[in-house]
């Protein structure tokens, strides 16, 4: 068996010692199939089973809020004290079966808080096309760390296998590394050494609330891809200090949800997004790296594990076409997803497409044919507006 193929299936072992017993991961994505009310769904548990059927190594639930007052859409869950913890028990239970983990996405929108359901807050005030925000002062920055620490602890004590801090994508915890929307003059902005302070020191309250053996993972941009924004140099300065950190796994994304910005996974390039940027990341540290974005083949994951630049493959739309590639890419005769082709959509077309697949697979129902771009998006709008009055009624303002 050729080495890139032994490594594709090959367990990883994480610094804190859990053992990932390959290295596909199903990334982050924000499945949107909350009940509308922060709580998991039997539609919910059963895309993340499966997940578990196709064989990934983790499976990682995007936008799990601690806060339900910045969330991203109101299908995210929300996961506190008050949350219906046996519907998260379940879905812990049944998403980490037969060896494959399952962690929780700590979120943030911060400035990118969805309207209807909150009150958006940012590092600092910003008023442009599309959005609007206030600044969070000083007392509200500081217990960010113990808020983001009381919902790891939570995920733990209910059965989760691990978490991940998510400071890409325009959430807040980039929005601190971003100079474009951190324009604060104390100790949290300036130079990147203040604008990741709020990272480090989230990184070291989940640690102290969940303890060494917990895998803890972070989503890091190696560049929002805005002008003036957060780059290369900056998310090579980042990789660096966590290198001296207690994460167990960075996942090299790239992009943002900022209006009118182009989104990396939009993208129609033929192979992944970050892998030269990794490349540059690879001798800064020691901590296994995952790059998520734009590997479409089998063939792609092979070469960037034979060549070391990174330790495990990120999977998001891959994996919401061929819920169960990973015994696809292991079979005598591997197959590869069959991307759609969109022309000229609208933005966040893709998003709301991919999504609406992903409840299709969690309601056991996808077919061979791929839904329509139009009237997946009428259904993502008209889901979200319906969930809106029940999210308001759960966390009133």
């Amino acid at each position: 068996m050729p080495l890139g193929d032994s490594l594709l299936f090959q367990p990883l072992e994480l610094p804190c010692g859990t053992v990932l017993k390959n290295r596909i991961a199903k990334s982050a994505m924000s499945d949107s199939l909350g009940d509308g009310r922060g709580n998991p769904t039997d539609a919910q548990i059963r895309l993340y089973e499966r997940w578990v059927e196709g064989r990934v190594a983790v499976s990682i639930i995007g936008e799990v809020q601690g806060n339900p007052h910045f969330a991203e859409k109101p299908g995210n869950l929300v996961l506190n004290p008050a949350s219906d913890a046996a519907k998260f028990e379940k879905l812990a239970r049944q998403g980490s079966a037969n060896g494959t983990q399952l962690w929780l996405q700590l979120g943030h929108a911060g400035a990118m808080a969805h309207p209807p359901i909150s009150t958006p807050k940012g590092p600092s005030v910003l008023d442009v096309p599309g959005l609007s925000c206030a600044a969070l002062n000083r007392e509200e920055i500081l217990g960010l760390p113990a808020e983001f620490a009381r919902t790891a602890a939570l995920a733990k004590s209910l059965g989760f296998g691990g978490v991940q801090i998510h400071a890409a994508h325009g959430f807040l915890l980039s929005q601190f590394l971003s100079p474009l929307f951190n324009r604060r003059d104390d100790d949290y902005g300036g130079s990147i050494t203040n604008r990741m302070r709020l990272l480090l020191e989230v990184i070291d309250e989940v640690r102290s609330a969940v303890g060494p053996g917990f895998p803890v993972a972070l989503k890091l941009n190696a560049t929002d891809q805005l002008l003036g924004g957060f780059d290369e140099e900056d998310s090579l300065k980042v990789i660096s200090a966590l290198d001296q950190t207690s994460v167990d796994l960075i996942d090299i994304s790239g992009g943002t949800y900022f209006p009118g910005a182009k989104s990396a996974s939009d993208s129609a390039g033929g192979g992944p997004y970050f892998l030269e940027f990794a490349r540059r990341a690879r001798p800064l540290t020691k901590k296994p790296l995952m790059l998520t974005g734009g590997f479409k083949t089998r063939q792609q994951a092979v070469d960037a594990l034979t060549e070391r630049s990174v330790d495990m493959i990120g999977l998001a739309r891959a994996l919401v076409l061929d819920p169960g590639l990973p015994v696809g890419w292991q079979a005598a005769s591997p197959r590869d997803p069959v991307f759609p082709r969109f022309v000229s959509p609208p933005e966040g077309g893709i998003t709301a497409w991919y999504t609406m697949r992903l409840t299709e697979i969690g309601e056991d129902r996808e077919t061979a044919g791929l839904p329509d771009l139009d009237t997946a998006i009428r259904e993502y709008e008209a889901r979200d507006t319906s969930r809106i009055a029940a999210w308001k009624s759960r966390f009133p303002l």
